[in-house]
């Protein structure tokens, strides 16, 4: 009697292990099959970085063409974009339900330093490849992790070209700073410093902001009474928005110096009313004023499934980002597998699309260092002030 017990406690047992087999693939599916690709991204679509969220729709776009032209060895990208309103709590949860749902290959962009830290060390304990990562933090990719490939010129790099520009350029003598309290402001000001270091200067001053605050008198007001020749601004566009309206009410005319990510001229000023006209930033990729061919080519594209949408610069940096993949998706061909498109990635040398060359090795993912300098004219245009340039003080490649 035991004995029959004990088997069917056992046989029991071995048909409940059995069935959780099947809803445990089920609920972390592989990435791919014979007929689809899947890619995603998040993106803040909504809350205080929402101008970013035009990102995560611009990678739409590149993905639609591949497909258009009848996918990649037979296979459709299936994308995703979830919402995770620049809160990194919410980017570890749609991240979470994208992988163990819905089942990812590989992602690419992703919006916000913060956001990319929360999910990055997920990221690379289930095997997924990310390219493109939406911001630029050295914490990425040193030491250079397996499945990460960085194409967007680090914070440090950009803030330590743009403080030479001001320095050699402008003559400033007396600069300021005012930056996001998070690793992307905080690599901002580590950017500034090493260059100031360098010609024997430091900041003036310098103040962090959190990224949701709404009443920026007291800073602004600050800055002011400092009296800077130069103020760079290493924030969210909604806090820079806030930012020059604040300085405008307080007479407060400085020359503003930001990075790319606020660089979509047309937008900037018109949140801002018109007072982003005169802003110096950086960028990494081309102009909307761009007559490259395949830049125009995207333009199509977008005309054809997004007529709503601008190709603006957040827009086609969001399609720059996915490049890479694509490139090294087609070079693997009908052969899919993460090793496999992990061999091409590794492989790439002076690629380019509509952004900076990129090289990456095995040992080294960050992809450049270089940028270029532009200025916010009338009706938004963007005046070219210098070309490609890199970071001649840049840590990594020494």
């Amino acid at each position: 009697m035991q004995f029959k017990k004990y088997y069917l406690a056992t046989v029991l047992s071995v048909i409940f292990l059995l069935t959780l087999c099947p809803m445990s693939f089920a609920a972390n599916p592989p990435g791919f099959d014979d007929k689809e690709i899947r890619v995603a991204q998040w993106g803040p679509q909504t809350g205080p970085a929402a101008p970013w969220g035009s990102v995560a729709r611009g990678t739409d776009i590149l993905f639609k063409m591949v497909n258009d032209e009848g996918g990649i060895a037979g296979r459709k990208v299936k994308y995703f974009v979830r919402d995770d309103q620049y809160n990194p709590v919410q980017t570890k949860t749609v991240v979470k339900e994208l992988v163990e749902r819905q089942g990812i290959f590989a992602f690419v962009g992703g919006v916000g330093a913060a956001n990319g830290m929360s999910v990055i060390d997920y990221l690379e304990e289930n095997k997924i490849i990310w390219v493109g990562p939406s911001t630029a933090v050295k914490e990425y990719v040193f030491p250079a992790r397996k499945y990460v490939f960085c194409l967007y010129p680090l914070y440090e790099d950009e803030a330590s070209i743009l403080m030479k520009f001001a320095i050699e350029k402008l003559k400033a003598k007396k600069i300021a700073l005012f930056y996001q309290n998070d690793i992307y402001g905080k690599n901002g000001l580590d950017g500034c410093n090493q260059r100031l270091a360098k010609h024997n200067m430091k900041l003036a001053l310098e103040i962090p902001v959190e990224p949701g605050e709404k009443d920026l008198g007291s800073q602004i007001l600050k800055l002011k009474n400092a009296n800077p020749d130069v103020v760079f601004l290493w924030v969210n566009p909604t806090i820079a928005t806030i930012a020059v309206k604040t300085a405008a009410a307080l007479n407060f005319k400085p020359q503003w110096i930001s990075s790319n990510t606020l660089s979509d001229y047309p937008l900037m000023n018109k949140i801002t009313g018109g007072l982003w006209e005169g802003v110096i930033t950086g960028n990494f990729g081309e102009a909307p004023d761009s007559k490259l061919p395949l830049y125009l080519k995207y333009l199509e594209v977008k005309k054809k499934h997004a007529p709503e949408e601008r190709l603006g610069t957040f827009y086609t940096a969001g399609i720059m980002y996915a490049e890479p993949l694509v490139y090294a998706l087609k070079k693997v061909g009908k052969n899919l597998s993460t090793d496999a498109v992990l061999k091409e990635l590794n492989s790439i040398k002076d690629f380019q699309g509509i952004g900076p060359r990129i090289t990456w090795t095995e040992k080294q993912h960050q992809g450049t260092d270089s940028i270029i300098i532009q200025k916010c004219g009338p009706n938004s245009s963007y005046i070219l002030l210098q070309g490609w340039a890199a970071n001649d003080l840049a840590h990594w490649k020494k």
